[in-house]
């Protein structure tokens, strides 16, 4: 009887081992089915959902982001530079003394990309190599309303805007700050 009792045991604990891997999977449709998960905005995130998303972003940058520009820093490109970013990208990321509410608003935040940051001198992307600010500004950012525009605009004009926005840090010439602080119409 004792063989017959421990073997009742053996099948108990293989039945509630699949009863419990079954039990996950349904919990788990059910959750997304009903509209559970934080899919708005303004809901908290996921436990480790921004370092989920992060990780394998940075590993994508750091394989295909180019090294360097094709090009330097000149007035001409900064002025380039801050007509497209005024025109492509201040609504979400501001401008230099006025950030822009929309950014708060998104999940993830939007940087205000014309902001210090809060230690050091490092200003909105400016410590980021420009490859890494090219390839996000090509390629977009899955799942945080960042658009890809390396079908809307050319190579030279995203050179332009990451160049500018490499050098945020940096005192710009003044038509570049005329460009970019002028009231918008």
């Amino acid at each position: 009887m004792a063989s017959r009792g421990s073997g009742s045991g053996a099948g108990k604990f293989i039945f509630g081992l699949i009863l419990g891997l079954l039990i996950i999977p349904v919990a788990v449709i059910l959750y997304f089915r009903f509209g559970a998960p934080p899919v708005a905005t303004a809901d908290k995130p996921f436990p480790l959902e921004a370092q989920v998303v992060k990780v394998p972003l940075n590993a994508r940058i750091d394989r295909e982001a180019p090294k360097t520009a094709p090009f330097g820093e000149s007035e001409d490109v900064f002025e380039s530079g801050a007509h497209l970013y005024r025109r492509e990208c201040a609504s979400c990321h501001g401008v230099p003394g006025h950030d822009v509410p929309y950014g708060k608003f998104m999940y993830p935040h939007a940087p205000q990309l014309w902001d210090k940051h809060k230690t050091g001198d490092v200003v909105g992307v400016s410590d980021d190599p420009v490859g890494e600010t090219y390839w996000k500004v090509a390629n977009g950012i899955r799942l945080t309303g960042m658009p890809a525009y390396g079908k809307m605009l050319t190579d030279t004009e995203i050179w332009q805007i990451s160049i500018l926005l490499k050098n945020a840090n940096q005192p710009l010439p003044d038509p570049v700050n005329k460009i970019l602080t002028a009231p918008t119409p």
